[in-house]
């Protein structure tokens, strides 16, 4: 299947994946499963479905990456986890010593604010 650069445009495709797609075949690029899967992270491809498929070719589409993209979020949602078990202590240690640290500031701020009133003639 061949996709134009002008097709790209006219569906309101951003200006740095059409700089992409010319960059790797001019205005005009044959599209293969391995150029596609080669540049996997370079091209919006739900973005490309949505603007490029017919209403039945995107339903396959869907079809098709929904179990690897509810693997991904099930990958992600336990890393997310493990990444929160880990670093709950260190921020929670955080924010002690910052809350501490600006109690500290705000009994200087005060004094400071006395003291210097005490001097001034109001």
């Amino acid at each position: 299947m061949k996709i134009t650069s002008e097709l790209l445009k006219s569906k309101g495709a951003c200006l740095e994946s059409i700089a992409l797609f010319v960059k790797l075949g001019g205005n005009k690029l044959e599209l293969t499963e391995e150029l596609c899967i080669e540049h996997a992270s370079k091209f919006d491809w739900c973005w490309a479905a949505r603007h490029l498929l017919s209403a039945s070719a995107k339903a396959d589409y869907d079809r098709v990456r929904a179990p690897a993209w509810a693997e991904y979020e099930r990958v992600r949602a336990s890393a997310w986890a493990e990444y929160e078990r880990v670093t709950a202590p260190a921020e929670a240690e955080y924010d002690r010593v910052r809350a501490s640290a600006k109690a500290d500031y705000d009994r200087v701020k005060a004094s400071a604010f006395f003291n210097v009133l005490t001097k001034e003639k109001i």
